[in-house]
């Protein structure tokens, strides 16, 4: 029991002087607070199922939360029991909150055992609790791979859950902020430092963003330049994500297709005098 003397000798000298309840007692105790609201009736049932409450929440330790913290979530669990059992079934109220209990401190652990979220449907609920009892029983039956499969098949997840859990399982969280090794804490490095970025820089994200704003204006002033004619076709051949054929264009225009390419490298070679009269030295290389 040395697992417990953080949780504080109170409590768990509480629960162990709480009497134990027969089912009259029990059902007494359950109606009284079901029908009348009677919180000392209240009290007493769940002072009397506290020793239930630490053995379910000790069942969970190794997960490495406080067992302090999984004691207090599952007494939530058990006044939710409480709340909802109903005497007339004449069900224990012990089989009935035993439920509740192992279901708030497995939401409990599954909220804080990781930074990363894990699955919240029963399936992928089943596979974080079970699998390490499930491949410690299977390992003796065949590889990793064999015994993947069974888990699979067992719990209902696809072969990648078991994997993606299993890694998951395999090694807790580690901080970012986490020096990389023992040593001097001012000359140390942390895992942050190693993390490598391949986008842009802040700056260049800027530099880009002014210069496509910048060569945006240029366009419009050179667009201006053109006849409606040349910008109706510039516009159908270069500047959709569809271009139109210049067969169609020219049906619509009345004119040839060889008379539309004519045109359209006309405006392509006015634009491209209005951009380099204009901006010389930006638009150099664009240009050829």
């Amino acid at each position: 029991m040395a697992y417990l003397i953080g949780v504080g000798r109170q409590l768990v000298a509480a629960a162990k002087s709480a009497p134990f309840l027969d089912r009259d007692e029990e059902q007494a105790l359950a109606r009284r607070w079901k029908l009348q609201g009677d919180e000392k009736a209240l009290h007493q049932l769940t002072r009397a199922h506290m020793r239930l409450v630490i053995a379910i929440a000790v069942r969970f330790r190794h997960y490495g939360l406080p067992i302090a913290d999984l004691i207090q979530e599952g007494h939530v669990g058990l006044l939710e029991a409480a709340t909802r059992f109903d005497p007339a079934r004449e069900v224990r109220f012990s089989t009935y909150a035993t439920w509740w209990v192992r279901a708030a401190i497995q939401d409990y652990i599954l909220r804080n055992w990781s930074i990363v979220r894990g699955g919240t449907s029963s399936a992928q609920k089943a596979l974080f609790f079970n699998l390490r009892r499930l491949r410690a029983r299977l390992m003796s039956g065949g590889g990793s791979a064999v015994v993947f499969d069974r888990i699979a098949e067992t719990l209902g997840v696809s072969r990648s859950d078991v994997e993606f859990m299993d890694s998951r399982l395999s090694a807790p969280d580690i901080s970012l902020n986490a020096p990389v090794s023992d040593g001097d804490p001012a000359a140390l490095s942390q895992r942050l430092d190693f993390l490598r970025d391949d986008g842009p820089l802040p700056d260049e994200i800027v530099g880009g963003a002014l210069d496509a704003d910048r060569r945006a204006g240029w366009l419009a002033d050179a667009l201006r330049g053109l006849s409606k004619r040349e910008l109706d076709i510039l516009r159908e051949r270069r500047l959709v994500e569809n271009a139109t054929t210049l067969e169609s264009l020219g049906t619509r225009l009345g004119i040839s297709k060889e008379r539309v390419r004519q045109i359209e490298n006309r405006a392509l070679e006015k634009l491209r005098r209005a951009l380099v009269d204009k901006h010389p030295n930006d638009t150099r290389g664009h240009a050829a």
